[in-house]
């Protein structure tokens, strides 16, 4: 097992640990889109244990400084990557700006919240890749204002076919600590899901819709 997938395991048990990933096959959760899904991510609990949080942050830091050490800005997604991107500028003494889902309707009405200057080299920190639809709405806003962005980088994803579609054709770079994959695996070693579990989960992930329509 190499580093980075050392390092993928690491975050997977994390997020089992703490209840940031809950596995539910038999009765699965409903997303605010109405598909039913056997698995719910909120990444937004890592806020509350520091050694968690931590661990995330190096984890990015040690990416951006191996990868794209020329990175002068770090920018998060609203909102589950905005504390995440900025525990990591500040690690690195770099400055933050955060990006918005759309921009605002009032004041200055924008979409990027910091000062931006043109030409930056910009790393863009996500909590989660669901489809990849946000990131790449949020790397093509920070390009119309002039940045360079280098990588869309998430603590987990769903690793669904549509993510890798929708990055590559908008051509941005994205990567993941942990995925879909290894959290199973984790998961079933632990004898948290029993086989017939892993098997269903396997398969959501390569028709979720099937999925939800055989559970509505």
């Amino acid at each position: 097992m190499n580093e980075q997938e050392q390092q993928a395991q690491h975050i997977a048990e994390m997020l089992l640990t703490i209840g940031a990933v809950s596995l539910s096959p038999d009765v699965p959760f409903t997303w605010s889109s109405g598909l039913k899904s056997p698995i719910y991510c909120d990444n937004r609990l890592t806020m509350g244990f520091p050694e968690v949080r931590n661990q995330i942050a190096d984890y990015f830091v040690q990416r951006i400084r191996e990868e794209y050490p020329e990175t002068e800005v770090i920018a998060g997604i609203s909102t589950g990557g905005i504390p995440h991107g900025a525990w990591i500028a500040e690690r690195m003494n770099l400055p933050f700006v955060y990006i918005r889902g759309e921009a605002k309707g009032h004041g200055k009405k924008s979409q990027i919240e910091g000062v931006l200057q043109a030409g930056q080299k910009m790393f863009i920190v996500e909590d989660l890749f669901s489809t990849g639809g946000s990131s790449v709405i949020a790397a093509n806003a920070a390009r119309a204002e002039g940045a360079d962005v280098l990588e869309v980088a998430a603590i987990f994803s769903y690793e669904f076919a549509l993510i890798k579609e929708n990055f590559a054709k908008h051509r941005v770079s994205h990567f993941a600590l942990s995925g879909y994959t290894v959290l199973l695996q984790e998961a079933f070693t632990r004898g948290r899901i029993t086989q017939t579990q892993l098997e269903t989960l396997s398969a959501w992930r390569e028709d979720p819709q099937a999925f939800s329509d055989a559970h509505s």
